[in-house]
Formats: structure tokens, sequence, C-alpha cells
């Protein structure tokens, strides 16, 4: 008997593609916004002492308890906030979504915004409502989105602060307006936080239905595949039902302790990363035939004005260029988005952008 895919798994998989992660071989890679810095040479010794010390044939800690108490004592986290651990911001929105998927359940985030979202909604069966930002600033509308939310009583709403792939960060009060018309929880997601210039952690401390999603994958530790989630402890405790056992291996819980015993290293580099986004973007505003968005994540928004963005893009990886083709949504036409690299990475992007506008 044959037995074909379509026979045994749900009829929404033909529709959907695996997410793609473009071959970068050969290539400068700045295209997944990663800390271009790799692990400090002065922690490589203590971080492959501390490693050597780990059981592997034991499981890790399923509570990860010495992380918890790190973050705790890193970011000065309240006692009355409990956190909760993913591999990858990614597991956490996947658990998040899991958890309001009833019958006529949604979601809203505003477009464009990090696809996963979306994604990870229609999969499971959760309807996904979303709010157009405004054409050439990505402001929120805010008015429009606490319209929706009063329409459609969303069980979830997605916030990417800064946001994702625009770069935008929006006021506080903005954002808290649509916290105070929300029957549901808002999760606001602060993976570009290290580049950010202020945080809504205050609003996660006001409001017990906000949550926050943080990542360690920006800061310069996107090979851990780590996430954390940050809220109430009546909805952390819940959703932790949800999460799998032992889901943050020995080896992560251990290299995120050291980093984070060591945070202001990486907090140079994230200091470094913004003073070269500072410059990137302004070698790239004296090039004609861009429009250049303001940014406040380690990576930069740009439309070229005179040319196609396909061609461009395929230009650049002609000149060992790879970065990202985001041109799939009518307010992201012809733009691409370029992570912040080191110097040497930047000029030669700027060097190789120039080469293929002509």
């Amino acid at each position: 008997m044959t037995i074909s895919p379509q026979q045994l798994l749900r009829a929404e998989l033909a529709n959907m593609q695996a997410y793609q992660v473009a071959n970068s071989e050969g290539l400068i890679k700045l295209d997944a916004m990663e800390n271009p810095y790799s692990f400090p040479a002065s922690l490589q010794e203590q971080w492959l002492s501390t490693l050597k010390e780990l059981e592997l044939n034991r499981y890790p800690d399923p509570q990860a308890s010495q992380l918890k108490q790190d973050f705790r004592t890193t970011y000065a986290v309240s006692s009355n906030l409990e956190m909760l651990f993913g591999n990858g911001s990614d597991e956490l929105i996947q658990l998040l979504i899991l958890a309001i998927a009833k019958p006529d359940a949604c979601i809203l985030t505003v477009t464009p915004s990090f696809s996963m979202y979306k994604i990870i909604a229609e999969f499971v069966g959760v309807r996904v409502i979303e709010v157009p930002l405004t054409a050439e600033t990505f402001a929120l509308q805010t008015n429009q989105v606490c319209k929706k939310i009063q329409q459609h009583k969303p069980a979830l709403v997605f916030l990417a602060c800064p946001n994702n792939p625009t770069g935008t960060l929006w006021p506080q009060a903005e954002v808290e307006k649509i916290v105070q018309q929300s029957s549901g929880l808002v999760v606001i997601d602060e993976a570009y936080a290290p580049f950010a210039a202020y945080s809504m952690l205050p609003l996660v401390e006001k409001y017990s239905h906000v949550l926050m999603l943080r990542t360690l994958s920006k800061m310069g530790l996107a090979g851990l595949r780590l996430g954390w989630l940050l809220g109430a402890e009546q909805w952390l405790s819940e959703l932790n039902k949800l999460r799998l056992p032992y889901n943050i291996n020995a080896l992560t819980q251990a290299s995120a302790s050291l980093a984070l015993n060591n945070i202001s290293i990486f907090d140079a580099q994230a200091k470094l990363i913004c003073q070269q986004r500072q410059l990137l973007s302004a070698a790239m505003q004296e090039i004609e035939g861009l429009q250049v968005f303001p940014s406040e994540a380690n990576f930069i928004l740009f439309k070229t004005l005179n040319s196609s963005a396909e061609i461009v893009f395929k230009r650049l990886i002609d000149n060992k260029i790879l970065i990202k083709f985001v041109a799939n949504n009518k307010l992201l036409d012809n733009c691409l988005r370029v992570t912040v690299g080191a110097e040497n990475e930047n000029r030669a992007f700027i060097a190789a952008l120039k080469n293929s506008l002509f």
C-alpha cells in the first residue's frame, strides 16, 4: 500500500512553504540581523572550561533555575514578574498561539512585521487580523488598531518594538493606548532591545495582561537559540504547562549564564553596532536613488527609487554580499533590508551597492 502525505497530513501544509534560509557560503552575510562580532576571545577559555564540567549524560535543569537567577540579576527583573524560556523566541510565539487556539480565536498584529506571528497562527488554525502601518513612515495607526481590537476581540496582540523589518520604534504612549483597549494579552516583542533608545518594560510592570518577548540572538548569541518571555506569574504558570520538558539544553544554559555574567562585553558590542548603524545610514543616504528609513534596530531598511530591488539584490550577491529581499508587501515595494555589520563589512556593502544601482 502506498500512502501519500496528502492522505495523512493537514491540508494547510499544501499551501505553506518552509521558512527559507539563504545559502551564504562565500558571501558577506548581512541578511539575518546577527551580531557581526564573535564570542569574545577573553571569554573563550572560561566558556570551554564551563562546558567541560557539564554532564551530558544527564538531562538539563528542567526549570533552568540558575539561568533564571542570572537573568533576574543582569536585567534587574522585578520579583513580581515571572520568566519562561524557549528554544528561541519562535518557540515562545508558537506556545502563546497554541495556548489561545480555541474555536473562533484570533490574533492581531500590524503589517509589515515579523512573519512568524502570521505563519504560526495560520498553521494552528487561528485567524489573523492585520492592520497596516502608515506608508513611508511605518507609524502605528493606533486608532485603527484599537477599532479592530474592539471589533474582533483578539486573544493575542503582537507588537514588535522595534519592528522588523522596518526598524521603527513607536512611542510608548501609542503602544499603551493599544494595551488599554485590549481585552486579551498584548505581547511586546523586544528582540532588538539592545539597539533601541528605550524599552516598553514599564508597560509589563504596569499591566498584568502585557507580556514581553526577548532573545539573546541579536546581542551576539544566535547560535544558542534562547528566547525568554516575561510577565505576570498568573499567565506564565499556565503557559508553562505547554512548554516541552527540558527544552533548554545544558550547553545553552551554561553558555547563556556565562554571557549574562559578562554582559558589559555584549553591551559594548551593541553600542559599537549602534555607532556603525549611524555611519552606515549616513553613507547610504549619500547614494543617489535610495530612500533610507530610520532604524532603532541592528538593520536598516531602504528603498531603491530608480532600480528594481530584486535586480539590486541579485547584483549584490554577484558582488559577494547577501542582504534580505523584503519587497513582499505593498508597503515594502522595492525595499531591501541590510544588517549592520562590522566596519569592513559595511564598507564592502556600500561599495557593492553603488556598483549595483547602475
